[in-house]
């Protein structure tokens, strides 16, 4: 099968456990506000500008057949509703100023990056990791590497926002060792006004691994003033806790790495004014959770 990849790093350490190699796939459902890999929602290709390279040597404009760049002000414009990202002008600019994510490759060519690194697997008790976007989004090619990474006896986890149908959550668990389940918030309105899409579904989903033995880590991303509050913090613990067999939370503390990314594909950040919280403050949010989950790091 064939799938659409926007990166494979390397020598992860913050995937799961060991070192990882993790396979971000392209597409994700949800439009989380505060997204630091904004490449990964849509699920095509895209082209991304590093304007600050650009030479303004004009070569791409004269290239490109669908007349999607323009000149303007002294400077080259792509009218990324004209482009097709279809890469000629990213093979002739020599300054690297444009740049095309995401690559379809098949599962034989995933599993032979992956298997470059089995080594480091063995050695550190790794694996690979399958990331996004989200990619239960492209399950029928994520089934697959799955069940390619059992047979040759590689540890699999699978990091999901958890927004799927029930029938291709259970497909999928079916081959996953360990699952990192994203829970932004408990609040469905606030969920539904900073992601596009209602919690609900997610929740149940959350439940239901539970309800299968499933091992899961959640992970709570801690974006000050959306939903890192004392009454959302403890009413996350409770409901975590009431799972049963969840003894596990990450919190990720939000950053602002991810703005210049938004700027290169055209697009506008909306959390600019939003400050990174302080090691006092995850504190204050870990021993809160601790109240009712055994293990809460950042």
């Amino acid at each position: 099968m064939k799938g659409m990849v926007f990166n494979i790093q390397r020598y992860s350490v913050d995937d799961g456990p060991g070192i990882r190699t993790t396979i971000f796939l392209k597409g994700c459902p949800l439009r989380c506000q505060w997204c630091h890999n904004p490449e990964s929602i849509s699920p095509k290709k895209e082209l991304v500008l590093h304007e600050n390279r650009c030479l303004r040597c004009g070569d791409c404009m004269k290239l490109c057949k669908n007349n999607a760049i323009i000149s303007e002000d002294g400077k080259f414009v792509t009218l990324r509703e004209f482009c097709l990202a279809c890469g000629a002008c990213v093979e002739l600019c020599y300054a690297e100023a444009r740049e095309i994510v995401g690559k379809e490759m098949t599962t034989a060519e995933v599993m032979e990056e992956i298997e470059k690194d089995v080594v480091f697997f063995d050695e550190s008790g790794g694996g690979v990791t399958f990331s996004g976007g989200e990619p239960l989004l492209q399950h029928e090619f994520l089934v697959e590497l799955l069940e390619e990474c059992g047979r040759k006896n590689i540890h699999r986890v699978l990091d999901t926002t958890g927004y799927t149908s029930p029938s291709i959550l259970e497909r999928v668990s079916r081959s996953v060792d360990l699952f990192l389940y994203d829970l932004k918030t408990l609040d469905d309105e606030k969920h539904l006004a900073y992601t596009g899409v209602s919690n609900r579904l997610i929740l149940e989903n959350l439940r239901r691994l539970a309800e299968w033995q499933k091992k899961v880590i959640v992970r709570i991303p801690i974006i000050p003033g959306i939903n890192d509050d004392p009454e959302n913090v403890r009413k996350t613990g409770l409901f975590v806790a009431s799972l049963g067999n969840i003894s596990e939370v990450q919190l990720l503390p939000y950053h602002k790495t991810g703005i210049e990314k938004y700027h290169r594909l055209g697009e506008e950040y909306e959390l600019e004014e939003i400050a990174p919280p302080s090691s006092e403050h995850l504190d204050e949010i870990a021993r809160e959770l601790r109240n009712h989950i055994p293990v809460v790091s950042f």
